[in-house]
């Protein structure tokens, strides 16, 4: 678990120097250089680090989001990153992908990333509409990678139970704690 955290502080070091150096070398013409200055510069926005992003991982025989809880406010950004493995982030909306139940809100848009499998890879949806979203990865939804996403306050068709591959956190603890870990849930 501790190692967990060395790790993930070791990348977000890692990921302010380089998006340190990417702003200390954008005074050019500005070709854009690729995707992974854009994301790091997203995740490094406001202040917080990576606060939105979740981390998708394989460690052994383990695979999960972390945080697995994360409460955010409507009109924010979630970046989803694949640290090792191949994983999606995908909504449980009925007709998307392999879902069969509604867990997010009437109103909401659904979002899908489908499998990403290179390291480092990110997937990004903004989260308008407020409430409680459960989401899952398709290739090991059966094997209980499952998250959740509060936006705002609870509610919606995901509110008092569990998605029906796995266990998430309670809405009301992902918003007093702001995000959950899966070694802290799990553990």
């Amino acid at each position: 678990m501790e190692r967990r955290q060395v790790l993930k502080t070791a990348g977000i070091l890692a990921t302010g120097g380089l998006t340190g150096l990417a702003g200390c070398s954008s005074s050019g013409n500005g070709d854009g250089g690729g995707e992974p200055s854009t994301i790091e510069t997203q995740e490094t926005a406001g202040g917080s680090g990576d606060s939105n992003t979740v981390m998708m991982v394989t460690e052994g025989s383990e695979y999960y989001f972390d945080p697995i809880g994360l409460f955010i406010e409507s009109g924010e950004t979630v970046t989803f990153k694949i640290q090792s493995g191949s994983h999606s982030a995908t909504a449980y909306k009925e007709g998307t992908s392999s879902a069969s139940v509604n867990r997010i809100p009437e109103s909401a848009e659904t979002f899908n990333s489908e499998t990403l499998s290179e390291q480092g890879a990110t997937y990004e949806h903004t989260f308008e509409t407020t409430g409680t979203y459960d989401y899952f990865c398709i290739p090991h939804k059966t094997l209980g990678m499952v998250g959740r996403i509060v936006v705002g306050e609870p509610g919606g068709p995901a509110e008092g139970s569990m998605p029906p591959d796995g266990d998430v956190p309670e809405s009301q603890t992902i918003v007093d704690q702001g995000s959950v870990s899966y070694s802290s849930f799990s553990g």
